[in-house]
């Protein structure tokens, strides 16, 4: 089958062209930059922006399915340059989809989208738990609009579908680990709270297997059609085991500083005020949102993934540490 990888040259979409090669599939990506990784593994990369209809339009021809990856991420940044990339960028997909008759969207959405405030989400489900409100980040309030609009574009020809992967890491982040290890080292890293709030996250290739599920079993009229679904390791963890265990597996030191809630949260509002008046491009180090995330439990219940589309985490979180370790040895 043609399949389109949106952002495949990301973390997630690499894990996501390199599943579907070894599926048999023919991939596509369409990426902003070009990847050499992407090269070796014969897929097909098309250049342009999410937010050109055009540039979408012609990189869906010719396909019969969409991963629609992409997004813009992060904690800082302007309503705007989340909003075309994540709404304007997801709309396109879908008219690209219509236009084309491709007949499957299966879309990387995020836990964010039902974040409020330090409410705890403590083994809920997608149908459970409501969606946020007054969303400080402009990344989860663009992604909640985005995936609204891709389970209310379900229909007899467009069979579409949510995954919320929590967290995601493993061998190749090139993102969530090495902030962590440089703060790390130099001193920078702090736990918010007492740190004994349980989280979930996802190792990378469980998050690719639950989107490679859901795509073998979404059709008009499956159980999993027009639906949203949390997507973990279904091992939730401690945040200060969370963050050690992963610092240990790439040879940094662990924290155990840690700094109250009330406080991080103040910073967080105050770096929000004082980055655009210094003109900062680079991204604080702490914001409101990230402080509520960072002391709030958050983990999800898999039942509904497995029900619907079988999907179960094959790799552990002590086995993925494993990896990790062992790739930063490699790379040291």
């Amino acid at each position: 089958m043609n399949i389109l990888v949106t952002g495949g040259g990301g973390f997630l979409g690499q894990a996501l062209c390199r599943g579907l090669v070894e599926r048999g599939h023919r991939v596509r990506s369409f990426n902003r930059g070009r990847y050499p990784e992407l090269d070796v593994l014969g897929v097909e990369q098309v250049r342009g922006d999410l937010a050109d209809p055009d540039a979408m339009l012609a990189a869906a021809a010719g396909c019969e399915a969409i991963f629609h990856n992409a997004a813009k991420a992060g904690a800082w940044g302007s309503y705007d340059s989340y909003f075309q990339p994540n709404v304007v960028g997801t709309r396109n997909v879908i008219a690209a989809c219509r236009a084309h008759g491709i007949a499957r969207l299966v879309y990387t959405s995020t836990p964010s989208v039902t974040h409020r405030a330090t409410h705890p989400v403590e083994g809920g489900t997608a149908e459970e738990v409501p969606y946020g409100e007054h969303l400080k980040a402009p990344y989860a309030a663009t992604k909640l609009i985005a995936e609204q609009e891709v389970l209310a574009a379900n229909s007899v020809t467009l069979a579409t579908i949510a995954l919320r992967p929590r967290l995601i890491w493993g061998v190749g982040d090139n993102q969530l680990l090495p902030r962590l290890v440089e703060r790390a080292r130099a001193g920078r890293l702090a736990l918010v709270g007492n740190g004994c709030n349980l989280v979930d996250t996802t190792y990378v290739d469980n998050a690719a297997q639950a989107h490679f599920d859901a795509f073998e079993h979404l059709q008009a009229g499956a159980a999993c059609a027009g639906k949203a679904y949390f997507i973990s390791n279904g091992e939730p963890r401690a945040m200060e085991r969370v963050v050690n265990d992963l610092l240990r597996a790439a040879g940094a030191p662990e924290v155990h500083r840690h700094i109250p809630f009330a406080l991080a949260y103040g910073v967080g509002a105050t770096m929000e005020t004082l980055w655009p008046l210094l003109r900062r491009r680079d991204e604080p180090p702490m914001t409101r949102f990230l402080a509520e995330q960072l002391v709030t439990p958050h983990w999800y219940s898999m039942a509904p993934a497995l029900g619907d589309f079988g999907y179960m985490p094959r790799v552990t979180m002590d086995e993925g540490l494993a990896r990790v370790a062992a790739y930063w040895r490699n790379a040291a």
